[in-house]
């Protein structure tokens, strides 16, 4: 089965990938983030993806997109947490959008294995978007492989961030 995994980062998509190939998917991972910022975070992001997938014969897309301004303007004037649905909405429907265009049998995220993320919010958003584009959304429960995904990151010497991504949750890393 192919599918299209949209990816946030290099770490969060270690043990993603394992479990996949393990479970006999033919994947591909998809970089579509342009809620990160600032410019330098969305450039180490992409990159270390770009070389991990490149040293592990990972087949990648990346829809190059740095929207700072697009994201905030799809968010005004709600900056509260609800700015995550709106967020997770815009990459997976990009994702499933591709996954249909393109012919995958599903797609999925990495953003399922992080214990930070809105987990519920995502599985929801992921089917709407897989009926929507008529394609399937692969659920899969990734967040009991978090910790060893973040030891191999690390091990492996990936680049690690301290936030999500938007500017919201880079101020929150420092005020809470």
């Amino acid at each position: 089965m192919k599918i299209l995994l949209h990816t946030c980062c290099a770490p969060c998509s270690v043990k993603c990938i394992d479990i996949l190939k393990e479970n006999g998917f033919e994947l591909t991972v998809f970089w579509y983030n342009p809620n990160i910022h600032p410019w330098t975070e969305y450039k180490a992001r992409k990159s270390t993806l770009i070389e991990y997938c490149a040293k592990n014969n990972i087949d990648i897309l990346v829809k190059d997109e740095y929207g700072l301004k697009n994201f905030i303007r799809d968010i005004y004037p709600d900056f509260s947490s609800a700015r995550c649905e709106m967020c997770y909405r815009k990459r997976m429907e990009e994702t499933a959008k591709h996954a249909f265009k393109e012919k995958y049998d599903s797609f999925s995220s990495t953003l399922l294995i992080s214990p930070y993320q809105k987990h519920d919010i995502i599985h929801t958003v992921g089917l709407e978007m897989a009926k929507k584009y008529k394609t399937k959304f692969t659920y899969i429960d990734f967040r009991p492989y978090f910790r060893e995904g973040q030891q191999v990151a690390r091990k492996i010497g990936l680049y690690m961030q301290k936030y999500c991504g938007c500017i919201f949750s880079e101020e929150e890393r420092y005020t809470s």
